[in-house]
């Protein structure tokens, strides 16, 4: 197939979203298919209010359009609801190009956040622009049903895989917890308000909490919490090491579609500590047990209660979060997504020939 994918998050941006689509695009085009990216890095940009390091392309219409054009992909799919989605969108429609969409982030959750409004207020943009898509691909089933009660039925499944070379328990200690108080508490991801990190830093529990990442939330965390060690951003060896050197992954975060990095703290054998909401509730399981609750022992522990959740993944074993993290195949992740892509490029093929 001659895929474009057109996204507003990419490198050098650091979220899941990009860890996605960068091993996807990878592993997609080692199959053997033609893929062409319309990313911010082709644009003058600007800086998001509140996330200077999230570039937007500023006035991506024309040029998103010219390269959609030249390249005349077969299927094009939109990865998010930002500016240059919204071009993509438009020439897709314009031009008859069948596409698809993900659901990466809950864009209405996150800006319910920052501004005291209502979700319900900002849904009506997320069913316009995926409305005409073919398939909206998302992580889990719980997001399918979310989306499907907002109008959305084409919601597709698009799951989530680890790099089983790089995140598995065999790392060395990484040196700067290694002589930290036990248990070590590990928090990785954006240093934001969307992702509830108070909740996990004012937790009372024992022992030394860790943040590994950056964001616009950095300097104000680190002087409202002096006793908390905050790394920055580590990916690659460091990142696995870290994950390795804890005793629990706490995912204080309440409004993620997935959480790539719950999967990958458990390949490293490090079980986690959420509250029941989806994303967790699909990737740990509301007893722990897994998604459908056959996991033989628990893999993590989902509470209300943070601190009560941290308390009972501590007792949690890591041969068993191990095994179930490293369950998840990125081979198994894009053959989803090439089916999805691919059932919508037929529609193209088969309305041509009609």
């Amino acid at each position: 197939m001659r895929i474009a994918l057109c996204t507003d998050a990419w490198h050098p941006q650091v979220n899941g979203v990009v860890r996605t689509l960068a091993t996807t695009v990878e592993r997609v085009t080692a199959r053997g298919h033609e893929v062409m990216l319309v990313t911010p890095n082709q644009f003058f940009t600007f800086g998001l209010p509140g996330y200077r390091e999230i570039r937007l392309a500023m006035l991506p219409r024309f040029g998103t359009r010219r390269s959609l054009r030249d390249f005349d992909p077969e299927i094009v799919h939109i990865a998010t609801e930002g500016p240059i989605g919204w071009a993509a969108r438009g020439w897709c429609k314009a031009s008859g190009v069948p596409f698809t969409s993900a659901f990466h982030t809950r864009f209405p959750d996150y800006a319910a956040v920052r501004t005291g409004l209502s979700p319900d207020r900002f849904w009506p943009i997320m069913r316009r622009f995926h409305a005409a898509s073919h398939a909206v691909l998302v992580s889990t089933p719980t997001l399918a049903a979310e989306l499907v009660g907002h109008g959305l039925t084409q919601a597709t499944p698009w799951s989530r895989g680890i790099d089983a070379g790089q995140f598995h328990p065999g790392h060395a200690p990484l040196e700067a917890l290694a002589n930290l108080p036990r248990p070590i508490m590990l928090n990785v991801g954006r240093v934001a308000v969307e992702k509830n990190l108070d909740a996990f830093l004012s937790a009372d529990v024992p022992g030394s909490k860790v943040v590994v990442g950056n964001g616009p939330d950095l300097a104000q965390l680190r002087a409202r919490y002096p006793n908390v060690h905050f790394l920055g951003a580590l990916s690659g060896t460091p990142l696995a090491q870290a994950y390795c050197s804890a005793d629990v992954f706490v995912f204080p975060s309440r409004t993620d579609t997935f959480g790539l990095v719950m999967i990958e703290a458990m390949a490293c054998g490090l079980p986690v500590a959420a509250y029941p909401v989806p994303g967790p509730i699909d990737v740990v399981g509301p007893g722990g047990l897994g998604p459908d609750g056959t996991l033989p022992q628990p893999v993590g522990a989902l509470d209300e209660d943070l601190a009560a959740a941290i308390r009972q993944a501590l007792a949690c074993d890591r041969t068993a979060a191990a095994a179930h993290g490293g369950s998840f195949s990125w081979d198994r992740a894009t053959d989803q997504f090439l089916d999805a892509l691919g059932s919508a490029a037929r529609t193209r093929s088969l309305s041509r020939a009609a």
